[in-house]
């Protein structure tokens, strides 16, 4: 019987989500949904569930740090995904880290919670820019995050959404996807930009009160083609394909109160 495929590794740097549907507990649903191992980097703990975040607690820079050295140093990372980096030590380390193992990442500028409460200092924005973004293969800002990076209004089109795109690839990014999930009208389109190529990409607006954390598993989506080898823009469609179906399926999950998760396991808990 022929040996097994060795899963392909992941990397999520991001913050825990105690309800379990964004932040690492995404990340790493949407990596073992897709499957690639995954492995985690926690930089803070909150409080929440689906009605909101009660309360945030940052982890140490330095122990952002050792997290890091310990993951790179041992596992064969293919691909690295960074959400929630709260604070401005917090993100110097880890492009520190990113620059000394020679990695860019999927960088998802979560700025805002899906319940509104927000997770990023003021300070850090600046630092976000300057640090992260050079080191993005691509950033994934939805359409008030892309327009507080680039000191724009808020996108009411796809026209806006393009320029924000070139905007943020003046910062180093390699390449953006500005997600239009959103702008007003029937389809839900997201706008993939890499200075040579412009990809429009579709698709219908599911009406559901169960949206939680969809910013986390498109990005974490991302980053799993990319560690199973797809080029960027064949993953970036994939991932919008699969998160798709989890956004489709969420209502069949029931959970909690609030906002409740997209379904990550769509594909098998259906089947």
């Amino acid at each position: 019987m022929p040996p097994r495929p060795i899963a392909p590794v992941a990397l999520t740097i991001a913050g825990s989500d105690s309800g379990g549907g964004a932040g690492i507990q995404a990340d790493l649903k949407t990596f073992s949904a897709l499957g690639v191992y995954g492995a985690s980097v926690v930089t803070a703990i909150t409080a929440q569930n689906t009605r909101g975040v009660a309360a945030v607690e940052d982890v140490s820079a330095g122990m952002v740090a050792a997290q890091m050295e310990a993951v790179l140093s041992d596992l064969d990372v293919k691909a690295v995904k960074i959400g929630m980096v709260s604070r401005r030590e917090t993100i110097a380390v880890i492009a520190d880290g990113l620059r000394r193992y020679g990695r860019l990442a999927v960088v998802d500028p979560v700025m805002v919670a899906t319940s509104g409460d927000r997770l990023l200092h003021p300070g850090a924005i600046a630092a976000l820019i300057e640090d992260l973004l050079p080191l993005a293969l691509v950033a994934t800002p939805n359409l008030a995050e892309a327009a507080l990076l680039t000191g724009r209004p808020t996108a009411e089109s796809e026209g806006e959404m393009v320029r924000q795109a070139e905007a943020l690839l003046k910062t180093g990014a390699r390449s953006v996807l500005v997600k239009g999930g959103h702008l007003p009208g029937g389809d839900a389109t997201d706008v993939f930009l890499d200075g040579q190529t412009l990809l429009r990409l579709p698709a219908s607006r599911i009406e559901t009160h169960n949206d939680h954390g969809t910013g986390c598993t498109l990005s974490a989506a991302i980053a799993a083609g990319l560690a199973s080898g797809l080029p960027l823009a064949e993953a970036v469609r994939a991932a919008k394909h699969y998160l798709h179906g989890a956004i489709s399926a969420a209502d069949d999950l029931k959970v909690g109160q609030g906002r409740g998760p997209v379904h990550h396991f769509h594909q098998w808990w259906n089947s």
